[in-house]
């Protein structure tokens, strides 16, 4: 296979895939079905496109090969004869007018966002089924992530959409109220997506799936000003990926990054995003949080005091332990360790992160710099220990060896 035909497929199956499965899921109700037709298409693009060449429009090629492929399953199987016709009608449909239906293609992909999403679903599943639905992202990709094996994850999968069959969780976006009580869910399901990938031993291409499923919604949902901030939350937090991890492989705090290799044009669209959204909610706050370190000149120059303040709201908004123990450091960098290791103490009060690395690490960071490096480095080691994840335990010792003394 030529190299531009394998990227052209490669593209396209990003591109396409999920706007076919969700087109054929609505017309035929049948999930199993719109995967199959989908894969076979691509398969059928693989094949042929190095011999005939890259069609003009390679979504639409697909398109009309899964939509022949399900016709022709359906018409063997003798099915609903409505079905055999409103698939026979897209059968004949040219690509023209495919690209004149595209509200109903977007309207297609909301609502298989809101299906992979369904409360009735575990968070993990729901997350699995969003990547691999909504993402294509490969099934042992996804067993990967979640540290389990491949047969694994396809049983859960599979499960996954045998519940929604046998539960009949409609295919459709929610209207007024239960659409409101339905998009946090929705917009949960994209944060821990995201973190999954963000985080230090996570997989970046769920990050970049996360990022741009926020603003496939944020689009779609121009009235839900908390997916306009969760995008815009997304672009800050991903602008610094590039200065996150030095020559070796090492993790960067964010005080010694270095901000020329952050993604400005992402901050710039961002704060462009934040300038039309409502400041109340939870991810707005974080947005707004993640704005002021993302502007920044230098890390003396952030403003911790402004941070603080709206860590102060957000735990008003949305009181957790893990907002606690955020509020902890910026009150600690606002107004000294000492105030930030009195607020980490209250938020250590009935014992939710005891069994937590990160509040460890606080405490050690706190306790440096209130001078007693040699404490600290006692729990940056212990953090260590109690970490998961390998880059931030190398990142942990790290600093636990620059608070000790030579010997």
């Amino acid at each position: 296979m030529s190299d531009e035909a394998r990227a052209a497929a490669a593209q396209a199956a990003v591109d396409a895939y999920p706007r076919i499965v969700a087109a054929l899921i609505r017309i035929t109700g049948d999930w199993t079905l719109a995967e199959d037709c989908a894969q076979d298409a691509l398969a059928q693009a693989l094949a042929r496109w190095p011999a005939d060449g890259v069609p003009g429009n390679p979504g639409g090629w697909l398109m009309t090969v899964a939509r022949n492929r399900a016709l022709d399953l359906l018409r063997r199987a003798d099915v609903e004869r409505r079905k055999l016709r409103e698939l026979a009608v897209l059968a004949l449909t040219a690509a023209t007018a495919e690209q004149a239906a595209d509200g109903e293609v977007e309207d297609d992909r909301l609502r298989l966002i809101f299906t992979c999403c369904h409360p009735a679903l575990p968070l993990e599943a729901r997350v699995a089924l969003t990547l691999r639905t909504i993402c294509a992202v490969p099934t042992a990709d996804i067993a990967r992530a979640f540290l389990v094996t491949e047969a694994t994850m396809t049983r859960r999968l599979t499960r996954a959409k045998t519940k929604i069959s046998d539960a009949r969780i409609p295919y459709r976006v929610p209207e007024g109220a239960a659409l409101a009580d339905r998009v946090p869910g929705v917009l949960a399901v994209l944060y821990l997506l995201f973190t999954t990938g963000y985080n230090a031993d996570g997989e970046p291409a769920f990050a970049a799936e996360a990022v741009r499923l926020a603003r496939l919604l944020a689009r779609l949902l121009p009235a839900e000003p908390e997916a306009a901030a969760l995008l815009a939350l997304f672009l800050l937090q991903d602008s610094r990926r590039a200065a996150r991890r030095d020559a070796d492989g090492h993790l960067v705090t964010l005080d010694k990054q270095d901000r020329s290799r952050w993604d400005h044009a992402a901050v710039a669209e961002a704060r462009s995003v934040l300038s039309t959204v409502d400041t109340s909610g939870a991810y707005a706050l974080q947005a707004r949080i993640a704005l002021c370190h993302a502007t920044a000149p230098t890390a003396d120059a952030t403003d911790w005091p402004r941070i603080a303040e709206l860590y102060d709201e957000l735990a008003r908004v949305q009181p957790s332990p893990v907002i606690e123990l955020n509020r902890a450091v910026a009150h600690g960098y606002a107004y000294g360790a000492a105030a930030g290791l009195l607020l980490l103490a209250q938020a250590r009060t009935g014992g939710a992160l005891d069994d937590y690395p990160l509040a460890v690490a606080v405490e050690a960071d706190l306790t440096a710099r209130d001078g007693d490096p040699v404490r600290a480095a006692r729990l940056f080691r212990l953090a260590a220990e109690r970490t998961h994840g390998d880059a931030e335990r190398r990142a942990l010792l790290d600093r636990a060896a620059d608070l000790t003394p030579p010997s």
